[in-house]
């Protein structure tokens, strides 16, 4: 849900969904050997500091062996996944259900949100920024939601090769950095390298969820994703489990709009 993490604009707010996990590589995920998984990574993010509120630190500490995934790093650092690794999804979870994934679930609002109001569903968020998955957790101490696990990792260099195919439901992607400078958009998330992982994760009749506050950013998305024949645009209104946010609120205040989007594989 990115700012020193530069970011779905630039600076990190506390319940900011901004921060995304995930990179764009020029390359085919789910075709990248060892050596080829970090190579040339152009990442739609920058990862922030890593200092947390003590409260934070004490949650992560106590509850992380619980809900953070203990993953084999790839050869290009601490935010990559061995592209050999796979998660056991039945194994991590105890059960089988529909599976959310959430790219980029920052101070974790929608994950906590969706996993309280569908305990019948798992969810599944990447996230590069530990410090939100901090803070998610300590949110999560009085409220435990045993639906939930994170993937401290970057998910476009992860996602194509840590999930089967057809193993998710939904993917969540709100409010990834809109990198508005021209020189940048090469930076944004919304890309064709990241919409064949997406393709590739989503079962048959499953449904890719965006939101943004940049109405620029917006229009990219749309022209993406309204020229891939593999997708469809089956709604515009905003998804019934996306909370309102403090940052959302400001960016509203703001005069910005709001774009919600949903595409469904053909």
């Amino acid at each position: 849900m990115t700012r020193d993490v530069r970011g779905p604009s630039s600076a990190r707010d506390s319940d900011q969904h901004r921060e995304q996990a995930a990179s764009v590589s020029g390359a085919d995920p789910s075709q990248a050997g060892p050596d080829s998984s970090h190579r040339a990574r152009t990442r739609s993010f920058t990862r922030r500091g890593g200092r947390m509120k003590d409260r934070h630190a004490s949650a992560y500490e106590a509850l992380a062996p619980r809900y953070v995934v203990d993953v084999p790093r790839g050869e290009g650092g601490a935010t990559t996944v061995d592209p050999a690794y796979r998660l056991d999804l039945p194994a991590l979870f105890g059960r089988t259900a529909p599976l959310v994934v959430e790219v980029g679930s920052g101070s974790g609002d929608a994950l906590r949100e969706g996993a309280a109001a569908r305990p019948d569903w798992d969810f599944l968020a990447l996230e590069v920024w530990r410090p939100g998955i901090a803070q998610t957790l300590a949110r999560m101490g009085d409220e435990p939601l045993p639906n939930v696990r994170f993937v401290e990792a970057d998910a476009a260099q992860a996602l194509g090769t840590l999930l089967a195919p057809g193993s998710a439901a939904q993917i969540w992607t709100y409010f990834p950095d809109p990198w508005p400078k021209h020189k940048h958009h090469k930076r944004r998330l919304v890309a064709v390298p990241f919409v064949d992982v997406v393709h590739r994760v989503l079962v048959d009749g499953g449904v890719w969820r965006l939101a943004t506050d940049w109405a620029h950013y917006g229009r990219h998305i749309r022209t993406v994703l309204d020229a891939d024949d593999r997708f469809e645009l089956v709604s515009t209104d905003r998804a019934s489990l996306r909370p309102m946010t403090r940052f959302e609120t400001k960016g509203l205040r703001a005069g910005r709009e709001i774009t919600d989007l949903a595409y469904r594989p053909r």
